[in-house]
């Protein structure tokens, strides 16, 4: 079994500003990190690794010092990693993503076949979860979103069976291979690095492809001329200056304390009363 995992690297969100003239993100002296999604879906891989024998390969797309996020990906465990990287992928959207990293995986795929793609739910820095499903579609592989477990591989009718969460519920869907999975966080939790593989890791020959390298020839689709997407500004939201109100109430019983809540609402808001009434009745 031949399993792929995709991550990226992206700044630190909890020490991201934006800057109050232009709008714009300041990455300035912010840390890159691994993003965080992309970790649990690498321990889901690393775990089937771990169960069923499989290799699994790292691919990631961005500038030379995305290094970093795949020999740490390698001191976790992984077999192998892959820098994709060219100033043509520069501004890329998540249209422009999905097609150099596609390109790459069927490069991937003339060495070695791929069972499996896994991919973080969405990245810290976009929240767009578009890239997964953009993968899938373009590899034509099935496609499973928001897995919340992996129930197993049946490598005899090379199926597997997961665990989604879906709206109102959990759904159990088993499906053929290959396939793309984007993972939800909270499912594992990311185990420690050996020594050995850190020592690996840092000596690890790494493999650095640019477009041609991933057999990209129409550079149309990719970067800011393949990216249709148009960001007209980047703004932090405005600080509420209304302060939190404290409510007292004489008992602790639920039904006193909802009484209180529900009267207090109602005379700040007369017109909730008008709404909810039809609804009681």
């Amino acid at each position: 079994m031949h399993i792929l995992v995709c991550i990226k690297q992206v700044p630190d969100s909890a020490q991201i500003r934006v800057h109050p003239v232009t709008n714009t993100i300041m990455r300035q002296g912010v840390p890159a990190i691994v993003n965080p999604y992309d970790l649990v879906a690498l321990e889901e891989a690393l775990r089937l690794k771990d169960q069923y024998g499989a290799r699994v390969t790292v691919l990631t797309m961005g500038p030379p010092q995305a290094e970093a996020a795949l020999r740490k990906a390698l001191s976790f465990g992984a077999d192998e990693a892959i820098l994709l990287t060219d100033r043509a992928f520069a501004g890329a959207d998540t249209l422009a993503t999905s097609y150099a990293l596609a390109s790459a995986i069927r490069k991937i795929q003339e060495d070695m076949p791929i069972d499996l793609v896994f991919a973080g739910k969405q990245t810290i820095d976009g929240d767009t979860a578009q890239v997964g499903p953009g993968l899938a579609t373009r590899l034509e592989m099935q496609l499973l979103t928001y897995v919340s477990r992996i129930d197993g591989v049946d490598p005899d009718t090379n199926e597997i069976t997961v665990q989604r969460r879906a709206e109102g519920g959990v759904q159990r869907l088993r499906t053929r291979l290959p396939a793309v999975l984007t993972v939800l966080e909270g499912i594992n939790d990311m185990r420690f690095a050996t020594m050995a593989d850190m020592f690996r890791a840092a000596r690890y020959p790494l493999v650095v492809w640019d477009r041609e390298a991933a057999g990209i020839d129409d550079v149309g689709k990719i970067g800011l001329k393949g990216s249709p997407t148009v960001v007209s500004r980047v703004f932090a939201p405005t600080a509420r200056a209304q302060k939190a109100e404290i409510i007292t109430t004489q008992s602790e019983q639920p039904d006193d304390i909802v009484a209180t809540l529900l009267a207090k609402m109602f005379t700040k808001h007369p017109q909730l009363r008008a709404a909810i009434r039809p609804r009681l009745a």
